[in-house]
C-alpha cells in the first residue's frame, strides 16, 4: 500500500461528490458561484497536505533518471511529458512554501498521464524531518519544485532530511524538476535571496559584493550539475548582468571550473540520465544561457563596479544539444563574449569555441 493510501478513494470520489454540491448550491435562490481556496487533505507540522488521483495504482511504466529545469512562466507541455515519461507515468510529489495545488492540478489535469500527485506546502524547517513526508518522497516516482520565493526552500530545506532525500531519488534514477525558484536551488551553488529580495543586474553589477549577492552551496548535490549556478526567469528579467556576477565571485572564490546556467521564461532545459541537455522553448523564442569565465583578468572588489573580460555566453536553442557535465554545446544559437564594466554589461561576437573537454 502506497503512503496515505486510505485517502485514495476519497481522493477520487472528490470532484464527483463536490459538483454534486455545486449543482445542488445553484439551485438556491440568489447563488452566485465564487472561486474558493482548495482545502488540504491533511495538515501536519509545518506542511499542509493536497493528492489528486488514485494513490494505489500500479506504475504503468519504468522509471529513468532525468532532471527538467524550467525557467519560470507559463509551462512548456513538452518538456512536462518527457518528465511523465520518466517518471513511469506513476506517482509525482509536488513541494513548495506557497500556494497549494496549481502544480498537482496541472500536472493531472491539464498535461495527463500521470496515476496521482501528491502536494507538500511547507511552512516550517520542522516539517522536512517529518516521516510522513520522507516517506512520500521515498516512494515518489518523480519530484517537482514549485516556485515561490527559493529563500524559503534554503531556510526549510537545506541540511535537512528532506535534501538528502532529494539527493537518493536523484541517484535512485528517478527524475526531479524545478522552475523558477525550484529551477534556482537545483546547482551546485543557488542564488538564496536571502535579503528578502531580487538581485538586479544593476545592482549586482555596481557591486558584486552588495549585501543582496547572497550565494549558498552544499545544498544539493545533483549529477551533472555540480559545477553549475542556475538562474530563472532569464532574458525577460535582464538576469544576464547577475549571473556573470555570480559566477566571478564564485571564480574569484577559487571555484575555476563553475559555470552559470540561465533558462527563459516559458522554456526548460530536459537533462537525460547520460547528460545531454535538449531544450524545449515552449512555443517561444527561449534558451539556456551558458556562461562560462575564459579568463581571470579583471576587478572583483567590494565596494567597486565589477571589471572583467572574456565572459563567454553560449545560446542554447531548440537544435542545440548540450553535454554534462564538460559543457559542450553542439549547434549553439548564438556565442557572444561579455565585458563588465563601470556598472554595465557590454555582448559582443564571439568566435565559435572549441568542444570542451569533458572532466
Amino acid at each position: 500500500m502506497r503512503l496515505f493510501a486510505k485517502l485514495s478513494a476519497a481522493i477520487v470520489r472528490a470532484p464527483a461528490l463536490f459538483a454534486g454540491v455545486v449543482l445542488a448550491a445553484c439551485l438556491l435562490p440568489g447563488f452566485a458561484v465564487a472561486a474558493t481556496a482548495p482545502v488540504p487533505l491533511a495538515e501536519g507540522d509545518g506542511y499542509r497536505y493536497y493528492a489528486i488521483g488514485d494513490l494505489d495504482a500500479a506504475r504503468p511504466g519504468p522509471v529513468e533518471p532525468g532532471l527538467l529545469l524550467v525557467g519560470g512562466g507559463q509551462w512548456p507541455y513538452e518538456a512536462f511529458r518527457w518528465m511523465i515519461e520518466r517518471a513511469g507515468h506513476g506517482h509525482l510529489v509536488v513541494l513548495r512554501a506557497s500556494g497549494a495545488a496549481e502544480a498537482q492540478d496541472e500536472f493531472y489535469n491539464d498535461i495527463g498521464g500521470i496515476a496521482s500527485a501528491q502536494t507538500f506546502v511547507f511552512s516550517d524547517r520542522k516539517a522536512a524531518s517529518d516521516p510522513t513526508v520522507l516517506a512520500a518522497l521515498e516512494a515518489a516516482d518523480g519530484i517537482f519544485i514549485a516556485g515561490g520565493d527559493q529563500s524559503n526552500y534554503v531556510r526549510y530545506w537545506k541540511d535537512t532530511p528532506l535534501s538528502a532525500a532529494l539527493d537518493r531519488h536523484v541517484r535512485a534514477g528517478k527524475p526531479l524538476g524545478g522552475t523558477s525558484a525550484g529551477l534556482a536551488i537545483l546547482g551546485a551553488w543557488a542564488y538564496g535571496a536571502m535579503d528578502g529580495g531580487s538581485m538586479t543586474s544593476e545592482v549586482a553589477l555596481r557591486d558584486p559584493f552588495d549585501p543582496g549577492v547572497t550565494l549558498v552551496d552544499d545544498f544539493l548535490h545533483l549529477p551533472y550539475l555540480e559545477h553549475v549556478i542556475t538562474d530563472s526567469h532569464f532574458a525577460k528579467r535582464d538576469r544576464l548582468g547577475r549571473l556573470v556576477v555570480f559566477v566571478a565571485r564564485l571564480h574569484g572564490e577559487g571555484v575555476a571550473d563553475v559555470a552559470g546556467l540561465g533558462i527563459d521564461e516559458g522554456a526548460a532545459l530536459c537533462i537525460d540520465g547520460d547528460g545531454v541537455g535538449r531544450l524545449y522553448p515552449g512555443g517561444q523564442d527561449g534558451f539556456a544561457w551558458l556562461v562560462r569565465p575564459t579568463q581571470a583578468s579583471g576587478r572583483l572588489e567590494r565596494g567597486q563596479p565589477l571589471e572583467v573580460d572574456g565572459v563567454r555566453v553560449t545560446g542554447i536553442g531548440a537544435d542545440s544539444r548540450l553535454r554534462l557535465p564538460g559543457l559542450e554545446v553542439q549547434a549553439p544559437a548564438f556565442e557572444k563574449i561579455a565585458r563588465a564594466g563601470g556598472g554595465e554589461l557590454v555582448l559582443r561576437d564571439a568566435a565559435p569555441s572549441a568542444p570542451a573537454a569533458s572532466r
